[in-house]
């Protein structure tokens, strides 16, 4: 079964988000070694419950909170995904070394991730 396996936060100002979340809930931040500015979120250590994360600098006024599902092939869930009443808002996409993306809307309008795990996607 799919489950949630990544979170992002957007932020106007990703340096004052990074402090916030560091002083409040002590997560480590580290800048991801990528082609984006994106930062890595560590909320806990890999034997607590929970799941890690990502920040990035909000790209639209609208963004908020996103979840990120795997799922074992992008291309059936957006096909799943559309046949139930969902939509695709980002198109399916490359991220090197993690694998492929898109992101999706359900039929209330929350917009989430999915997530094919490849890590030799370059």
């Amino acid at each position: 079964m799919p489950r949630i396996v990544h979170f992002e936060i957007p932020a106007d100002q990703p340096e004052r988000a990074i402090k916030f979340y560091n002083d409040v809930f002590g997560w480590q931040i580290n800048k991801w070694d990528g082609p984006e500015d994106y930062w890595l979120i560590t909320t806990g250590e890999e034997d607590q419950p929970g799941i890690n994360g990502g920040l990035m600098k909000r790209p639209d006024p609208s963004a908020s909170t996103t979840n990120t599902i795997d799922v074992p092939s992008v291309d059936d869930f957006v096909t799943k995904i559309t046949q139930s009443g969902g939509k695709v808002v980002v198109p399916k996409m490359t991220v090197p070394g993690i694998g492929y993306l898109a992101y999706c809307q359900d039929t209330e309008g929350n917009t989430f991730g999915i997530i094919q795990g490849d890590p030799s996607v370059s």
